[in-house]
């Protein structure tokens, strides 16, 4: 068995529909890859309170990033006028693709950049998985129990009142 030619078994473009145009991201080059894949790990660890790489973020400052993912793209968006908060969710879908995948990047597309969008509410997410059904649950099994506790036993020697 021989392996087949890379670029035939891959289709590594974006196909991103904007204003009633289609728009092809091209695959990035791998120097725009693995810049791209350094700058969200700083931006995430930034985040998440860490310190971050100065140097990666400086050099993200210093570049075009968005037109560096969005490739030819980014020239035929700019030349047909499409509005920035497009041509700003076209490059951070094509990030999204770069650092993780096409599967990430149509959720990201389809969610408008919105995390809450991108998620289902819990009760379609039991709807689509099957989860929910009608049988009750067994209840807390911690062995406390909600039964009042008797008082002491009436015997010899005790008073009534």
């Amino acid at each position: 068995m021989a392996f087949e030619a890379l670029d035939e078994l891959l289709d590594e473009t974006l196909r991103l529909p904007i204003g009633g145009r289609v728009y092809t991201v091209p695959a990035p080059s791998a120097e725009v890859g693995l810049r791209t894949q350094a700058i969200i790990h700083a931006a995430a660890t930034a985040a998440d309170g860490g310190r971050a790489d100065e140097q990666v973020l400086a050099d993200a400052a210093e570049r075009d990033l968005y037109a560096d993912v969005l490739g030819s793209a980014h020239e035929q968006m700019v030349a047909d006028g499409v509005p920035w908060p497009a041509l700003k969710h076209a490059a951070i879908t094509a990030m999204v693709w770069i650092s993780q995948d096409k599967d990430a990047a149509e959720r990201f597309w389809n969610a408008a950049g919105d995390p809450s969008r991108a998620a289902p509410n819990r009760e379609t997410r039991r709807a689509r998985s099957g989860a929910a059904n009608s049988t009750r649950s067994r209840g807390s099994s911690s062995g406390t129990s909600t039964r009042p506790v008797p008082g002491p036993a009436k015997g010899k020697g005790q008073r009534r009142r």
